[in-house]
């Protein structure tokens, strides 16, 4: 008896993602909770600039792609269209938090009633490692080289903090996936979410945590190892809003 297949939604094809990059298992559990929903032909994803870029070309489901931080504004278009779909951005943290920071304000403002998922890395991926507006203090990235200085550079944006302040907003939630007890975690919120679009509860946002091992300049085993020692308790996981706004 086969004890592990591939998830139907999920593209049998290789990855273009770097060795130990996480958003593989992103795409995976976003691909599991749509087969549970049985609702692979009632989703629409939408899919900006970066590393993010290619959810299309993994999964098995309409697709609409978004220029740079625009992915917010395009899936409620979308939304608004067919209110009917099921529809997310999928995002990086780049994107969503500083190119597309109005965007994703505004959707959640207005309660639009689709989900963002993004994606925080802490680091910008695809174009060569530089500081994000995720980037921790005292973090090295290659327009940082002596670590993030908040006196000169600021401090870092915590989404799920800010969206859960936002009326609009029915779920804010941070998950990690970077071990097994934390993507059961981050299933079952992607779940969550999805369901509350389909209730029609008002915009939700799942940050997931996860490691960038080119940009950091890390193994794929010591780059988890740094997220667990240092994202975590600087962007701890959990709920911090969730209740419909309709």
């Amino acid at each position: 008896m086969p004890k592990f297949s591939r998830t139907k939604t999920l593209v049998d094809r290789p990855t273009h993602f770097c060795p130990g990059c996480l958003h593989g298992i992103t795409h995976r559990l976003i691909a599991e909770v749509i087969d549970e929903m049985n609702a692979g032909g009632n989703t629409i994803g939408v899919f900006p600039v970066g590393c993010a870029v290619f959810g299309y070309w993994y999964l098995d489901i309409d697709a609409v792609s978004a220029s740079h931080g625009r992915a917010p504004a395009v899936a409620t278009g979308v939304k608004r269209a067919r209110p009917d779909r099921l529809v997310f951005s999928y995002q990086g943290d780049g994107d969503m938090l500083a190119i597309g920071t109005a965007e994703a304000i505004h959707a959640a403002t207005r309660g639009e009633n689709f989900t963002a998922i993004f994606v925080n890395n802490a680091i910008y991926g695809m174009t060569g490692g530089q500081m994000a507006p995720t980037t921790m203090p005292g973090q090295k990235t290659q327009t940082t080289p002596f670590g993030r200085d908040t006196a000169e550079a600021g401090f870092p944006l915590k989404a799920v903090e800010m969206f859960s302040k936002i009326d609009g907003v029915a779920l804010a939630q941070r998950v990690s996936v970077h071990d097994a007890k934390h993507v059961r975690e981050a299933k079952a919120a992607i779940k969550n979410a999805f369901e509350i679009q389909m209730r029609g509860e008002g915009f939700s946002i799942i940050e997931v945590l996860s490691n960038c091992p080119t940009n950091w300049g890390m193994t794929a085993m010591d780059s988890i190892k740094w997220l667990e020692e240092n994202m975590l308790p600087y962007y701890p996981t959990g709920v911090f809003k969730e209740g419909s706004v309709r």
